[in-house]
């Protein structure tokens, strides 16, 4: 039990220091708009408090965070120049053994468009109601 514990941490580390080189990956620009796009909304999606689904649904709350970051890694790094990606994993590991990465001010952007997003979504609905 130990050892599948082990695995997932460092499967869990893993992501992390991937999610962070694309945040690097991102800034570059030598990085196609497309694969920028890519990163936003993966990176954005990784770290943003709130899910598509939220995690105390059974199953399903973690489901989506172990196939929609991944798969956006994924995407991604294939979208991404090797001698580029390469770069940013290397200064992301450099940047996670000191300490790991603190943007507040993205959290802060993430979660007002969060919230800007139910904010609409309310008013769609109560309009809708109305009617």
């Amino acid at each position: 039990m130990k050892k599948i514990i082990d695995k997932l941490r460092e499967r869990a580390k893993h992501l992390k220091r991937e999610t962070y080189a694309l945040y690097l990956a991102y800034h570059d620009p030598r990085v196609p708009w497309y694969a920028k796009a890519v990163c936003a909304c993966t990176v954005g999606y990784a770290l943003s408090p709130i899910d598509l689904i939220p995690d105390f649904i059974p199953v399903l709350g973690y489901l989506d965070d172990l196939v929609i970051v991944p798969a956006g890694l994924a995407l991604a790094i294939r979208l991404i120049p090797n001698e580029v990606m390469c770069e940013c994993r290397s200064k992301a590991e450099e940047k996670m053994s000191q300490k790991g990465p603190r943007n507040y001010t993205a959290a802060a952007i993430i979660v007002v468009i969060w919230l800007g997003l139910i904010f609409l979504s309310g008013i769609l609905i109560y309009n809708a109601l109305q009617k």
